[in-house]
């Protein structure tokens, strides 16, 4: 398995080695010691999500609270999404920065987000299934949204037309007004709170 660092410190890209033959193929799509080795630390993993989608939907931008914030791995076992990481942390020399990866059932790339980035993504495909592993479990008082339409942030969304969105990602503020509200993760804190989980072993 690779292992690429994406633009946006704190993310990864996970590429599999895919074994094939007549009967059809096999592949590790997760490595607990290879991504504690990217990461820095283990990822302790609380919940396991999978989420199914039409083509044209998008879901997002999500992040939780720092501590604990919520790491998630992910990956696209049937159909294609385009996935998309934000930085969301305030102080953060990417600010407002997002970067896409396609995730599909022929290549099956993971990504990996620390805690205190964004995430979202568009589904490419009917039936698009998508698995997350995550540091933390759901914990509505803790998570947030910014609008994923935000001009600021200036996502290319591949939908035609107007992406479908939930009512709730559709009512999230804008990157500014997350801002203003004083919801978005602070950058010093999520690398601090990654420090301590790196010293814990």
């Amino acid at each position: 398995m690779k292992v690429n660092p994406l633009g946006i410190e704190g993310a990864w890209e996970f590429v599999p080695q895919q074994h094939g033959d007549a009967r059809g193929l096999f592949l590790e799509w997760y490595k607990a010691e290879l991504m504690a080795e990217a990461v820095g630390h283990p990822l302790e993993l609380k919940q396991g999500n999978m989420s199914v989608s039409a083509a044209g939907v998008v879901r997002g931008v999500h992040f939780a609270d720092v501590p604990p914030g919520q790491a998630k791995y992910v990956t696209c076992v049937r159909g294609a999404v385009l996935d998309i990481v934000v930085d969301v942390r305030a102080g953060s020399p990417t600010f407002g920065r997002w970067e896409a990866v396609r995730l599909d059932d022929q290549e099956r790339r993971a990504v990996y987000l620390s805690e205190g980035l964004g995430h979202g993504f568009c589904a490419l495909t009917d039936d698009a299934t998508v698995t997350y592993l995550c540091s933390e479990g759901y914990a509505p008082q803790r998570e947030h949204g910014v609008h994923p339409l935000d001009p600021e942030l200036g996502i290319e969304w591949p939908a035609g037309g107007e992406p479908e969105l939930s009512a709730k990602d559709a009512g999230s503020p804008t990157l500014a007004q997350a801002r203003e509200a004083g919801i978005l993760p602070v950058y010093e804190e999520c690398v601090a709170f990654r420090r301590s989980l790196a010293e814990r072993g």
